[in-house]
This record gives C-alpha cells, structure tokens and sequence, in this order.
C-alpha cells in the first residue's frame, strides 16, 4: 500500500490524530489512542498485528527499524501517513526519540464473571509511571489480568504505554471496575500490603493463585476493600524509609510469588 503524504495542518485526518495526541477525553471518546516509538510498535505488531494506521516523519524515513516494521504494515495492508518533522513533533510527547506512531484501538473487554487465577487489582492508582510499571512486571510475572477502579489513571494513555513497554499487548486490562462487587465474587486469596501489616509477604504461601490490591499512592488501598483482603501483608526494609513505591511493592510481590511457584514446581 503506497505511503500518503500529508503537509497541512488543516488536514481533517491531521487534525484527529492531534486531537487523539493531545486528550484523555477524546482517546477514551474515540475508543483509540496512539504508540509512540519503535519499541511499541514493534510489540504490536508482534503481539497483535495490523494497527489502524502507521505515522511516520520524514526523518525516520532512514532509520532501519522504521524501515522493517514500514515493510510490515505493508505485508498487513496497514496505511501509512508521511508527516513533515515538525508536523510528526506536535504528535510526539517524546523527545529525541524515533519518529513513529501507531494508531490502535483500545481494546474493549467483557468483564470476567469473578477471578479464578493470579490477578492485579488497581485502586486509584494514578501516577502514568506507576501504572506502566506495574503491568510490566505483572506480565514478565505471568500475570494475565489487571483490574482498574474508577479514578486509576487511563490504561492507554501514551505515558502509560510507554512505561509499560509492550505490556499492554499481553494483559487483558478491565477499566472502571467495581472492585469491592469483584472481590465479593471470587474464591482467591486477596492480597493488600500495608507499611502497618504484621504478616510478612514472604512468610505467605504464593504457590496458588492470589488477587494482588495495590492503592493510591497517597492513600493506599481505600478502607472499605482493605476490608475484603484476605490478607495484609507488608515487606520489610532495613533503611529508614516508611514504605516502598507502590510500583516497587507491586514487583516485589509478583516475584516473590515466581519464586515459590518456580520452586515448588520447578521446570
């Protein structure tokens, strides 16, 4: 398929793809949003396949990753958008970085009847960064789903995709969740850390599956569902700090339940 080029800014395509770069509330609107950078798109490719379009500046024309994954989307009959560097830069929110993006849908999910294996359940999280750390780790952990309360920051948000590093394309992530209707509704251990727990995490057995509750990064966990926890469990430091990012808790806790798991079945 023949890469079109676009000049102006006036371009109503243009003008979309700005609207989608620049707003949480048109990407949650429109259903889609963009990836930015070789690393995503390459991820989606692999991972998903065709997206909805490929935008590219004309600088990273020469670039030899951009060149493969532009062979790709032709295999895929993906179009492709040619953009002036400065045009491409309004899109971008990241700097010195390689002039790609793809257009994707946001996936749209069916909500599980209850939870039955291993699972992150996000209360308010609100820090893009924390957000896409946590999924990265919960998807190197083998963890497949991730369940969002109303208030946790918007799971494909570029900001967010970014720090997750082509997790996304791994997880099925639930948004607006009502947690506490959820919990009602499984058989699993939960699991909530707390800098106030008594019970060490690594004194808890991890060899079956657990629903992980991490909260605000201010507030913790909200009372109400700290309430629903199975179990409250902290982990313990020896420097003078009060408690660990909620994004360092979350890898803690996932890898140290690979650690039993992999010991008590071991390859």
């Amino acid at each position: 398929m023949p890469i079109k080029p676009i000049s102006s800014r006036d371009n109503s395509l243009y003008k979309e793809l700005k609207l989608l770069a620049a707003s949480s509330q048109a990407r949650r609107k429109e259903g889609r949003t963009l990836l930015d950078g070789v690393h995503l798109c390459e991820s989606y490719l692999l991972q998903v396949g065709k997206p909805l379009l490929c935008i590219v500046g004309e600088t990273a024309m020469r670039n030899d990753e951009v060149a493969t994954i532009l062979r790709r989307c032709d295999d895929l009959s993906a179009q492709t958008i040619l953009l002036p560097d400065h045009l491409f830069n309004a899109l971008s929110q990241v700097e010195n970085g390689i002039d790609i993006l793809f257009l994707i849908e946001t996936p749209q999910l069916a909500q599980p009847p209850c939870l039955s294996r291993s699972a992150v359940l996000l209360d308010r999280v609100q820090d893009p960064g924390n957000f896409g750390s946590i999924v990265r780790s919960a998807a190197a952990a083998g963890i497949e789903q991730v369940f969002c309360s109303a208030g946790t920051t918007f799971a494909w948000s570029p900001k967010v995709m970014r720090a997750g590093m082509g997790a996304h394309f791994l997880l099925a992530i639930y948004e607006h969740v009502d947690l506490a209707d959820l919990l009602e509704r499984t058989d699993i251990p939960v699991v909530a850390t707390s800098s106030h727990a008594q019970q060490r995490i690594y004194d808890l057995d991890l060899t079956q599956p657990v629903a992980w509750l991490f909260g605000h990064e201010g507030q913790g966990v909200a009372d109400g569902l700290l309430e629903c926890a199975t179990h409250r469990v902290t982990i313990p430091h020896l420097g003078a700090i009060e408690s660990l990012n909620v994004a360092a808790s979350a890898a803690v806790c996932f890898f140290e339940q690979v650690r039993q798991r992999m010991t008590h079945y071991p390859p």
